[in-house]
This record gives structure tokens, C-alpha cells and sequence, in this order.
């Protein structure tokens, strides 16, 4: 942040703070359905320790490390693996308590996925450099956030005032808040490698938007392209030394940068053979082709960096702006990055560089103030203030080719782990019943009962946002055990669907509905209930529970879970306790 970061601004002492630079400090760590208001303090600093010693349980996110690796090797249902490796981290209120590794750094020959002997193979380690694609974007919104903190440039700025040549072709009015926002107007791509490099950039800054400034989302790299023009312009110094100056050298984070030294490069991780251009296996240099033409060092990509250095900034924008006593952005800076700026485009949440509540690939850490950025190479960063945690999954996915397909699931998988190692504590009593997927919880037929049956129950859902029944709570009763009919459910609390619902559904709310219901029966008659879960296996959430169970007709109760649970029949549900 100009002179103030270079200066690396040291905070107040911990003891004049009157804290501690130890992990844990959080009001209620390990939890999920307890988020946390504000920021971490600003001395947390992380450590490493266990998932069981800070309150998390350690199943999900075995199980999650398991299917990554298991993703490293080919099964008879695939042609090839998903990536040839993969690092993954998991720090929860300061505490790493996941650091793992799995597969090659180099495994492959050629582009059609030859393997090397297996003496030249190479393994993955948990230091591991990658190349993190377009991770790259959020240091380069970062040292424009810092400008803005700075006085140097504001948010309204039009871009045109620091890069004249810009204003061409319909592009004066853009600011510098819809680059940050992909809301410029700019198209998704260009093709700078094919262009002669006097004409590079130029050509990027003479672009004619796709559509009017403000009306429209699109993820765009000569957004990025432009931010990093922009920040050279303003500071007078190349995005590289910049990014060093102001954010990696103040971290501490060592392993990150543009254009890694050769003596690195038994430490990073290969990425794509490219036959056009014709660069052979490409280690050790930028993966994308735009930012390899521009000397390795542009907007949207270029930056190198291990699991441990990104988890380092996650926390420090936890922090609040700030690790280790030193200050890289203002606390009402970071809240702005959390901010969503879009919400005229639904599903494009988007604060000031980075994405917000994308459950593609933040699974159930997903939240409207969850942050993060996935790259183009097998990479993926998520920051969730409310449970003050940070997952980050680095592979290398085109190491042979491109063409081998996503690691979305991969990326889900790990951020699903962390969810669920959270602990979701029962609203009352000791137990309460969770379905992290698929499954139904069916009562013993009750009655007979004396006139409708009345149903209530709390729920902590944590689903897509459909209720269409695919991914949802469902609540339905039976008179014959077979022939199963939906109960009108209606819920209250934060977050909650207003209205009558045939399902409920929803994220980000963490909190506990009270849940009613009623199902007509005739005088007599006997009633099963079943709660019913759903998914389809695509963007998953963290699961459903429910408590407090129970069912009443005019005169008595018929069901209580909280009383006798011993009836309940459980498939694919488990029952959890304090």
C-alpha cells in the first residue's frame, strides 16, 4: 500500500493488545452452525496442530484426502487420472490441521500422456511450487486495493485517468471497480501470444467492450490484464516488484512470486506439454500462454506459490487486512473484498477481486461472505470468515494436457471435509440426526390418531438452494408404509424460505429453523412420518440435520424424539451428540 507497505506498518504489540499470538482465540471454534461476526484478531498467527485438538472431527477430512489421492491414479472406469498430484491445506481459526500430498510433480513425457521411468518421476511434497494460474488475479487486485488504501487511486476512478490510451473504442467510462468486478463490459479472452510483442498490450488497452460498461458479468482476463497495466502506470515499478514489495516479502510468504528461480525448480510442479506454441513440457515457467508472451509477469496470471504461502494470506484477510504485525490492507478494504458488488447478476457474486458463495467449488463452506479464486491449472483458494477457516487445494491437472478434464470435484471434495468436520451441536438435548447425503429417517407407524397430525421439528439445512425435492429436506407421510405423500412444511428463523414449502433448501444462513407441519388423517387411522433427503451429487452442501422431533394429534404426542428416539428407522442418517 505505496510507501505504508513498503514500510510494512507494524501493528500494536501483542501485549499492549493484551492477546497472544497463538492459535484458537476464535468464541467458538470447531463449530459450523456458530459463525463468527468480524474479523479474527489480528494477531493470530498460524501453527500447525490436529483436526481432534481443536474441536473438528478428523473423519471428513481423512476421507476427503483419501478420494484425492485416490484421484492421482487411474481406475478401470478412467483413462487416465484426474491430476498427476495434488498438495492440499486445511487451517481452521489459525490451526493447520490437514498439510498433505499425494502423487508427481512430474510424472508424464510427452502430451499424450506417456510416463517417464519411474526414476524420473517425481514425487509431490508438501512444499510443492505451482504455478496457480488464476489465483494470480487476486495479488493483482490486491496491490490496486492497496493504491485505493493509499489515496493513490479511488474505486470511481475511470481507468482512462491513469491509462489514457484505454478511452478508445467505448471504454472511457470503465472503472476501476468493474475491472475488480468483471463487470467492465471487456470479453472473457484474448490471444496476446499470437500478436508481435510491441503489439501486446497495446492491443489489449484498444479492445472494444462486448457490452456497455455496468451491464453485464463477464470473468474477464483483460480485466486483469488492464488492472496490472494500471498499477505499473500509478506506482512506476513492474507488477512483479510490486507484488513483492507490498504483499509477498511483508507475509513472509517466501515461495511466492513471478518467474521462479532455476534453483527452484525441483520443487515445482510441471504443468501442460505444449506443442503450440511449441514449448515442450512447460516447468518452472507460467502455464498461460498470454503471460508467458508478456515475460511471465501479467494481470492474470504468472504468480508461483506453495499451500502453506496461500493459507498465509488467507489468514491475514482473515485477520482482517493484517499477519505478524504488518498491515497490507485497510480492515474496511478486506470487508469491501467480501462485499458482493453483483448482485444484479445472480450466481456472480463478486467483491473487490475475488469470488464470493460459489458452490461449485466451496461445497459447503460456501456463505455470502465466503471468498475465493480457483485457477486454470488445477488450483483453488477458499477463505470462509464465519468459521474462520481456509482451504487450499493446489494439482497440477494439465500435467500431460488440458484436455484430461476439470477437478471441480477434487476441489469440492476438500472444501466438503472441512464442512463437515465442523461440528453442528443439537439444538436441544444430546442428539440430534444428520444426513450428509442421500437417506430417509422413518418413524414407526403412529396412532391411531385422534384427527390431523401435527408435525414439528427444527433443521440445520445446508443444501442447493432449489427446493425443487433434488436437493432438498423433504418431510412426507404414509398411511400403508408405500404410498408416500408431501407435508406442506413452513419454516422460521434466519435465512429461512418464506411460505409453505414442499421442500426446504438453502446455504449460507448457518443457523437452526423452526420447522411446522400438518398431515390431514381420519379418526383411527395409523401414520407413518419420513424425513427425506436428497441430492444430486453436483454442488453439495455440508448436509441436513433435524431435532427436537415431534408429532401430535388433539390430544397427545405421538412422536418426541427427544424422549424416545429408539423408533426412529435411520438409512444413510446418523445420530450425532454433543
Amino acid at each position: 500500500m505505496g510507501k505504508t507497505a513498503l514500510a510494512a506498518v507494524a501493528l500494536l504489540s501483542l501485549t499492549a493488545l493484551g492477546g497472544s499470538a497463538v492459535a484458537g482465540q476464535g468464541r467458538a471454534a470447531g463449530h459450523f452452525d456458530r459463525p463468527q461476526d468480524g474479523f479474527a484478531p489480528a494477531t493470530t498467527l498460524l501453527q500447525d496442530g490436529t483436526p481432534s485438538g481443536i474441536g473438528l472431527d478428523p473423519a471428513p477430512i481423512d476421507d476427503a484426502w483419501a478420494q484425492l489421492a485416490a484421484w492421482t491414479e487411474k481406475t478401470p472406469d478412467t483413462e487416465h487420472p484426474m491430476y498427476a498430484g495434488a498438495v492440499g491445506l486445511l487451517a481452521h481459526d489459525g490451526v493447520v490441521v490437514s498439510r498433505t500430498a499425494a502423487g508427481k510433480e512430474l510424472r508424464y513425457a510427452d502430451g499424450n500422456g506417456t510416463e517417464l521411468p519411474a526414476q524420473d518421476q517425481e514425487p509431490m511434497r508438501p512444499d510443492t511450487i505451482f504455478d496457480v494460474a488464476s489465483i494470480s488475479k487476486l495479488f493483482t487486485s490486491i496491490t490496486a486495493l492497496q493504491l485505493v488504501d493509499d489515496g493513490k487511486i479511488s474505486l470511481h476512478d475511470r481507468v482512462a485517468e491513469h491509462l489514457p490510451e484505454f478511452a478508445v473504442n467505448g471504454k472511457q467510462d470503465i472503472t476501476v471497480e468493474q475491472l475488480l468486478t468483471h463487470t467492465s463490459g471487456l470479453q472473457a479472452e484474448v490471444q496476446l501470444w499470437k500478436l508481435p510483442p510491441e503489439q501486446r498490450i497495446p492491443s489489449v488497452l484498444a479492445l472494444t467492450p462486448e457490452h456497455p460498461p455496468g451491464t453485464h458479468y463477464e470473468y474477464s482476463d483483460p480485466n486483469m490484464i488492464t488492472l496490472g497495466v494500471l498499477v505499473e502506470r500509478v506506482t512506476g515499478h513492474p507488477l512483479d516488484q510490486v507484488v513483492q514489495e507490498w504483499i509477498t516479502k511483508p507475509l513472509g510468504m517466501a515461495d511466492t512470486g513471478y518467474n521462479p528461480p532455476a534453483s527452484k525448480l525441483h520443487r515445482i510442479a510441471a504443468t501442460e506439454f505444449q506443442a503450440d506454441p511449441p514449448r515442450g513440457m512447460v516447468r518452472g515457467q507460467v502455464h498461460d500462454e498470454n503471460a508467458w508472451s508478456l515475460g511471465g509477469v501479467a494481470g492474470q496470471a504468472g504468480v508461483f506459490s506453495t499451500a502453506d504461502d496461500l493459507a498465509k494470506l488467507g489468514q491475514a484477510l482473515l485477520n482482517g487486512g493484517s499477519y505478524d504485525g504488518t498491515r497490507i490492507l485497510s480492515q474496511s478494504t478486506v470487508e469491501k473484498m467480501l462485499t458482493d458488488f453483483n448482485g444484479e447478476f445472480p450466481g456472480n457474486a463478486h467483491g473487490l477481486g475475488f469470488e464470493l458463495d460459489q458452490r461449485w467449488y466451496m461445497a459447503g463452506l460456501s456463505a455470502p461472505r465466503t471468498a475465493g479464486h480457483t485457477g486454470y491449472t488445477g488450483t483453488s483458494l477458499v477463505i470462509d470468515p464465519a468459521s474462520r477457516s481456509v482451504a487450499v487445494l493446489l494439482t497440477n491437472r494439465v500435467h500431460p494436457s488440458r484436455e484430461w478434464g476439470s477437478n471441480n470435484r477434487a476441489r469440492q471434495a476438500l472444501a466438503q471435509g472441512m464442512a463437515r468436520a465442523l461440528a453442528v451441536f443439537p439444538r436441544e438435548g444430546r442428539e440430534s440426526f444428520y444426513a450428509p447425503g442421500a437417506g430417509t429417517l422413518t418413524s414407526a407407524p403412529l396412532g391411531p390418531v385422534n384427527g390431523p397430525l401435527k408435525v414439528s421439528f427444527d433443521a440445520f439445512v445446508d443444501t442447493q438452494r432449489d427446493s425443487d425435492g433434488t436437493d432438498a429436506l423433504t418431510v412426507e407421510s404414509s398411511a400403508d408404509g408405500v404410498t408416500w405423500r408431501p407435508v406442506p412444511l413452513t419454516a422460521s428463523g434466519p435465512g429461512a424460505p418464506a411460505g409453505p414449502q414442499q421442500g426446504l433448501a438453502g446455504s449460507g444462513h448457518r443457523a437452526w429453523w423452526q420447522v411446522d407441519g400438518e398431515v390431514p388423517a381420519a379418526p383411527g387411522e395409523k401414520v407413518q412420518l419420513r424425513w427425506r433427503y436428497g441430492l444430486d451429487e453436483q454442488y453439495e452442501g455440508r448436509g441436513v440435520n433435524v431435532d427436537g422431533l415431534k408429532a401430535t394429534d388433539d390430544h397427545r404426542t405421538l412422536l418426541d424424539s427427544e424422549r424416545d428416539s429408539t423408533e426412529l428407522h435411520l438409512d444413510g442418517w446418523t445420530a450425532t451428540s454433543r
